[in-house]
């Protein structure tokens, strides 16, 4: 499904502090169109705005913030089984735009450690940059756009809602948190109610605590539901 004339104007009325940030938006929601697990032009906008926001409380730098997260999700592991393909993408694609080597490297350097990759994989080393799109791209995991992501995620990747024998997986390889068939439910365990102890910045684990708590809220009248108790 294409975007609308009203979702392609809403898009382009972003604020890039660069030309190059501007085209690099551009690419990604042209990319990323037609997405329906949560990983759509939305979700890199949303990000794209948290990271601005978490850049002006940390003092980052703001053009490099905005590259990382406007190329974030660009050939994503979860979709290409290949760790580094997005951060190559984006190192060519950056080149390609005439983008200082310098800058291509450390853009692409930070978005190769910014996805979560499972619960017990080691994270990459970010730079102040890169701290805070993950951040931001965490926080999206979150609150109520966070589970409405979960189970389009999961719908997408035809796992069940929610089965009491399906035990949580502690994923301690990407390989295996990338290929595991758990539950959409099993899925706030094994990540989003995690995330809130794994943020970098002040003001992300401060707009995370009312987002964390509304999952837990949420979880709780799915069980009550689930079993017929309310």
């Amino acid at each position: 499904m294409g975007m609308t004339n009203a979702s392609v104007d809403q898009l382009s009325q972003v604020h890039a502090s660069t030309p190059l940030v501007q085209a690099a938006l551009d690419y990604a929601f042209q990319e990323l169109e037609g997405d329906v697990t949560g990983h759509d032009p939305y979700h890199v906008l949303r990000v794209y705005r948290m990271a601005q926001r978490l850049a002006k409380d940390e003092q980052a730098d703001l053009e490099t913030v905005e590259l990382i997260a406007a190329l974030h999700d660009i050939k994503d592991f979860k979709f290409t089984g290949d760790e580094m393909a997005g951060s190559r993408e984006a190192h060519r694609w950056l080149l390609e735009k005439g983008a200082d080597t310098d800058l291509a490297e450390l853009v692409a350097n930070n978005i190769a450690g910014i996805s979560f990759k499972g619960a017990g994989t080691p994270t990459k080393p970010l730079t102040l940059e890169g701290r805070c799109v993950q951040d931001a791209d965490r926080l999206d995991a979150l609150g109520a756009i966070g589970v409405a992501r979960c189970f389009a995620y999961g719908g997408a990747k035809d796992r069940p809602i929610h089965d009491p024998a399906t035990a949580t997986v502690h994923h301690t390889s990407t390989q295996q948190y990338l290929h595991h068939q758990g539950t959409s439910v099993n899925h706030f365990y094994e990540k989003l109610l995690l995330l809130k102890d794994r943020l970098n910045t002040r003001s992300a684990k401060e707009i995370a605590q009312g987002r964390h708590a509304f999952m837990e809220e949420y979880l709780r009248k799915f069980y009550e539901e689930w079993e017929a108790l309310a």
